[in-house]
């Protein structure tokens, strides 16, 4: 259920009905927002319990929660979360990029890539060091070395970075040195990873499972929410259908249906989405257009040697192209797109 506040209740007002609901039993979320604070509450709502909070100092009423997705849902928080990550805010009126290899194979490949994809406009780099194959004979990642050569590409470049973390035990290295942690669409429903990424307190980028309706993706952010991380990223990556002239089907109606129903911020994969360069371009712009708050897209010096995800990498000339497109859709629909910036400047 959410508590909400009378315009102008007092901090005193507010504690007492937070202190109140845990004396009943309730887990509590407190939300400040413009006109005023709500609390979400999840517990035992017993009537006797409802009658003695609603009349309390402050409030002004309470409003059961009916979706199954408590803090991930519009009826607790109707404004837009914003995810910030040092100066990218994600979730507002910019349309953020991210961009970078498939996979963290040299540092020679990572640096050129992350120089390429800033000067073009993208504001985080992407990088796995950790890779989920389906083949296990297939290149797995360079894992903690990977790491270090993220963050290497941060200093050089200033681009905070986001890379996938597999299993619970790998979050607190992987914590120490990305900005974004990413849930793979593998692990989307693997709670005790979510779990995990929650204590953390950073960012999450969370991928829809290839299998996965909307609810259940929501269901899967609310692990992390419900742990204390509110600094959660969905991302559309495309699901498994019959359709075989892309390598999954890149659900676009799922974005329009994940802003209705969150307040989280929701981003694009078009090329886990498609699997083919050429698809990439297209699909980034029609994202833009249905109300997608970014992209993260995989470009590669040289996709023809690329380790893994050639056939769906950009190269950064065609990512700077594309970049430029983006510009003119962003705003058409009141959004903004990071214009080519200086490289080599650092944090």
């Amino acid at each position: 259920m959410i508590v909400v506040m009378k315009h102008g209740a007092t901090p005193e007002e507010i504690q007492n009905v937070a202190a109140r609901l845990r004396h009943f039993g309730f887990d509590i979320h407190v939300s400040a927002g413009v006109e005023r604070t709500v609390i979400g509450a999840i517990g035992d709502k017993k009537p006797a319990i409802l009658e003695n909070i609603e009349a309390l100092p402050g409030v002004e009423r309470i409003v059961p929660i009916l979706q199954p997705f408590k803090l991930a849902g519009r009826e607790w928080k109707p404004e837009p979360t914003i995810v910030q990550v040092g100066d990218v805010r994600i979730g507002s009126d910019e349309f953020v990029v991210m961009a970078g290899p498939c996979a963290v194979e040299s540092e020679a490949q990572l640096i050129e890539t992350a120089r390429a994809v800033k000067a073009a406009g993208a504001r985080i780099l992407r990088g796995g060091a950790y890779k989920p194959r389906t083949s296990p004979y297939s290149f797995q990642g360079l894992a903690e070395e990977g790491l270090r050569l993220l963050a290497l590409a941060r200093e050089e470049t200033g681009l905070p970075v986001i890379t996938e973390v597999l299993s619970p035990k790998d979050v607190p290295l992987v914590a120490e040195y990305a900005d974004i942690l990413q849930i793979g669409a593998r692990n989307m429903q693997n709670f005790s990873l979510l779990r995990e990424v929650a204590v953390t307190k950073k960012p999450v980028l969370l991928k829809r499972g290839l299998a996965n309706t909307v609810e259940e993706w929501l269901m899967a952010a609310e692990y992390i929410l419900s742990g204390g991380n509110h600094q959660v990223i969905l991302c559309e990556r495309g699901i498994r259908t019959f359709e075989t002239a892309t390598r999954n089907t890149l659900d676009l109606s799922a974005v329009a249906v994940a802003k209705e129903l969150s307040h989280l911020p929701v981003i694009v994969d078009p090329s886990h989405g498609t699997g083919k360069r050429q698809y990439v371009a297209p699909l980034s712009r029609a994202a833009c257009a249905v109300g997608a708050d970014g992209l993260i897209i995989e470009v590669h010096p040289r996709p023809e040697e690329a380790l893994s995800d050639g056939p769906q990498s950009l190269t950064p000339a065609q990512f700077s192209h594309l970049m430029g497109e983006l510009a003119a859709v962003a705003a058409a629909v009141g959004r903004r797109v990071a214009q080519a910036a200086r490289v080599g400047a650092s944090r």
